[in-house]
């Protein structure tokens, strides 16, 4: 796993990125597929610190952090995960909420073992079929106030 390669914390001097609590890891996904949901409750119940928060790619905050970083967050390859002032991308970046999270999500790790371009090629083919495959769904519509208390953006 490698995080992207910027300055730690350089969002803070981007004018186009909301302030926001950065103490606290965030994972950005894409807020209406559901297969991003379910990974969203997936960090919300193995994350038993309660500190890892999210935000949708197409919030305010999702969409200047994504930009800031190079990313598109309208593409479907997009997902981005912030710690320590490190930003990381793909397997990568779920790998990490993984190791933080520990359990079973630590798994996701494994996902990261075979070389960079089959890597790269698998989460893009996951990405690019994910509304296809597992359907719609809205990061917002979810009646848990605990949970809804994590989204931000």
């Amino acid at each position: 796993m490698k995080p992207l390669d910027s300055p730690a914390f350089g969002w803070r001097a981007d004018p186009h990125v909301p302030d926001f609590d950065d103490s606290f890891p965030l994972a950005v996904m894409d807020g209406d597929c559901a297969l991003c949901c379910r990974g969203a409750r997936m960090i919300h119940r193995a994350d038993k610190s309660g500190e890892i928060r999210i935000a949708a790619a197409g919030s305010p905050l999702g969409r200047a952090l994504m930009t800031h970083f190079g990313m598109n967050p309208d593409d479907p390859e997009s997902w981005l995960f912030l710690e320590d002032g490190r930003a990381w991308t793909g397997f990568d970046g779920m790998a990490r909420v993984g190791a933080r999270c520990g359990g079973p999500l630590a798994l996701i790790r494994l996902l990261t073992i075979p070389p960079r371009p089959v890597c790269d090629w698998l989460y893009a083919c996951i990405a690019r079929n994910r509304i296809a495959v597992f359907g719609r769904a809205e990061l917002c519509a979810v009646p848990d106030p605990a949970f809804r208390a994590r989204i931000i953006g």
